[in-house]
């Protein structure tokens, strides 16, 4: 039977969350996975290990966690240091160092737009996953909310570019690509998976709230210029520990954001601009 996490959990988890659709992503990997104890799962790529930690809280099954940055990978350690079980490995998603049929589930959030060819990825995912294995795949959508990023949506429109890197680069961060739902569906059908529901999600947002989650609160966080009390209520890793105090700062600004989310559902009508698009896809029975 498939094991799912409750909302009330999900919320504890994201409690400290400024990016209203990473919550909402959290929430369609829980969904898509099956977190029993016996599983094991690969988050590729890892990053920091957010989601190795929130897994961790409510599952004990065998985690593993894939990461190509050197940069990035003492940070991760640095997060998931008190837990147990966590394999983590560095190596790119082409050359994945387990064995075919290894994982029971694959978490794929925010990677593919930064890799250059995304089905050889994808074929490689395919052959560590386990026949019937599921993965969850998460990247940015090109018809994004003129909201969430003003600055490249202007330039797009009028300007046809936009800024790939450095604090205004918003969306379009470091990637390769942004997807079409076209695009996703097929990347996964040309890499031999089937495509088991879709989604899209995050419409409504605080003006400029990617510029100033990540542009800003993120590198003052890593830097640590923000005070301790702050600092608790900006971290991802420190949900529990987070008072929710209103006079600070940091939760007036998460309360005015997720008044901003609202509105928004976990799928929106096909064709409405989001932040996310969201494809559950499984493994062929061979």
């Amino acid at each position: 039977m498939l094991r799912t996490i409750d909302q009330a959990t999900i919320q504890r988890l994201t409690r400290n969350e400024a990016d209203m659709a990473f919550k909402k992503r959290v929430q369609t990997i829980f969904e898509w996975i099956d977190l029993s104890d016996e599983r094991m799962i690969l988050d590729c790529a890892c990053g920091r290990g957010f989601y190795l930690k929130m897994i961790r809280t409510v599952s004990q099954c065998k985690l593993f966690g894939l990461e190509l940055d050197p940069e990035v990978l003492p940070k991760t350690k640095r997060n998931i240091a008190q837990l147990d079980n966590i394999t983590l490995t560095q190596a790119n998603i082409y050359h994945q160092p387990f064995e075919d049929n290894s994982f029971d589930a694959v978490i794929l959030s925010e990677i593919l737009e930064h890799v250059d060819d995304d089905v050889r990825g994808l074929k490689e995912v395919k052959r560590v996953l386990k026949p019937g294995g599921v993965a969850a795949i998460t990247v940015p959508n090109a018809n994004y909310p003129f909201w969430w990023d003003p600055i490249n949506k202007t330039l797009e429109t009028f300007f046809h570019t936009h800024i790939q890197y450095g604090p205004l680069a918003g969306i379009w961060a470091n990637h390769v690509r942004l997807y079409t739902p076209e695009r996703l569906r097929q990347a996964a059908l040309d890499a031999g998976l089937i495509v088991e529901e879709e989604r899209a999600f995050t419409h409504y947002s605080f003006p400029f709230i990617h510029n100033l989650v990540y542009g800003l609160g993120k590198e003052a966080l890593e830097a640590g210029l923000l005070p301790a009390n702050m600092a608790k209520a900006a971290d991802r890793t420190t949900f529990d520990e987070n008072d929710g105090n209103l006079l600070n700062p940091i939760n007036l600004g998460l309360a005015v954001f997720n008044w901003f989310d609202r509105p928004n559902v976990i799928s929106e009508p096909a064709g409405r601009s989001t932040v996310n698009l969201c494809i559950k896809v499984r493994k062929p029975l061979e």
